[in-house]
């Protein structure tokens, strides 16, 4: 059986059972200090503006980061080291990626975790040098096991994004360029449409109702076409006081829906203002529940809004469907433009939902819910932020 990469990881430090008994013999010696740590630690990394500017959120934010880090020296000490504390430690690096916290900033952190826990080794082992020896060598090599799982996770996930920010604008290249050339014979049929149903007579009633098809299928090509630029412009956010609940009052209005598929809202009007797009808003609302409502045409069933705010200055919203929900398969590449597993549309909605949210300051994630359905969870900050989505470059 082929060696895993931790298995490799390991064997290269030297991480031995030894090392193992080291760990947890020094546990229970410095687990009371763990508070003092986690202080030291945040104080010390929060003097960097970089590193601030990625972690901080809030005295409440920083007393959780604190708790966590906590549960890490736990971890840390006490094992096993396995896999599973593997895949642990690499979602670690994967967070690092998604808060664009600067990958140096790791070693500067390693290196204050390693200060202050041989400090405390030095103290415990004070006149044992054997037993120093060893407790210092086997700190010194899970810290280093450490680093090396968040800077592989963090190279690892930087790629996938680097990977998806090239096909964006490859891909906004392409759109750009097919969709401005689509709008013109697009034009010269509604043009055409338009002067036929206006000549008196000349239309009867099979024709006429052969030329309202027509024109139905123009509206859903423009529709795509619009759809497809949407995601590649960088239109300002036109900021105002936004209240969900109207925005969440438009988009049903604009989404026809079979009686069999009902569609309840809680929260919402509780909401404070939102600073931000109403227009562009709404569009999430609509795209969202197209999606769910289509999930529900043949069979029926409920579509739930719940609004809420977990912590200060964040709104939370989560969509519920009692569709069938995302296989497993798809979930991973359900945000990516042209991903769709529907018979009729292209895949635009959820990507283009995504990007209004990150320009808003906020996000849209996944989140398997037990039995059957969907389930999106929404955030929003309720304060103003700067426009800080990243750009598709556009080709026109």
């Amino acid at each position: 059986m082929s060696e895993t990469l931790f298995e490799e990881l390991k064997r290269y430090v030297g991480f031995s059972p030894e090392d193992e008994r080291a760990l947890v013999g020094l546990h229970p010696i410095v687990k009371s200090h763990f508070p003092r740590i986690a202080r030291v630690f945040y104080d010390r990394i929060l003097e960097h503006e970089g590193a601030r500017q990625a972690l901080e959120g809030g005295e409440s934010q920083v007393g959780h980061l604190r708790g966590t880090l906590q549960v890490w020296m736990d971890q840390l000490l006490s094992g096993p080291w396995d896999e599973a504390y593997f895949e642990l430690r690499c979602r670690i690096g994967r967070m690092h990626v998604r808060i664009s916290l600067p990958q140096h900033y790791m070693f500067g952190a390693m290196n204050i975790l390693r200060r202050e826990l041989n400090a405390l080794v030095d103290e415990a082992y004070l006149g044992q040098p054997d037993s120093l020896r060893v407790a210092r060598a086997a700190l010194g090599k899970i810290l280093d096991l450490e680093l090396a799982i968040m800077l592989h996770t963090y190279r690892e996930d930087l790629l996938t994004q680097q990977a998806r920010i090239e096909r964006l604008s490859t891909f906004g290249q392409l759109v750009g360029s097919i969709g401005h050339e689509l709008r013109n014979p697009l034009g010269v049929i509604e043009t055409s449409l338009y002067i036929l149903r206006g000549r008196p007579g000349a239309v009867d009633e099979r024709t006429a109702k052969h030329l309202d098809r027509i024109g139905d299928q123009v509206s859903i090509a423009n529709r795509i076409v619009t759809d497809l630029l949407d995601m590649i412009r960088d239109r300002p956010l036109q900021r105002q006081d936004v209240w969900l609940d109207e925005v969440w009052q438009e988009a049903l209005k604009a989404v026809q829906r079979p009686e069999s598929v009902t569609v309840h809202a809680e929260g919402l009007v509780s909401l404070p203002a939102v600073r931000g797009d109403a227009g562009q808003l709404r569009q999430v609302f609509v795209n969202l529940l197209e999606n769910a409502v289509q999930a529900l045409e043949e069979t029926g069933g409920s579509v739930s809004l719940t609004a809420s705010t977990p912590e200060p200055g964040v709104a939370e919203l989560v969509l519920e469907d009692s569709g069938p929900g995302v296989s497993d398969s798809i979930r991973r590449r359900l945000f990516e433009p042209l991903m769709t597993t529907k018979a009729r549309g292209i895949g635009l909605g959820l990507p283009l939902v995504r990007r209004i949210l990150e320009r808003h300051g906020g996000s849209i994630a996944y989140s398997p819910r037990d039995g059957a359905g969907a389930r999106f969870v929404l955030r929003l900050p309720l304060t103003p932020v700067e426009d800080a989505h990243a750009p598709v470059p556009s080709a026109g």
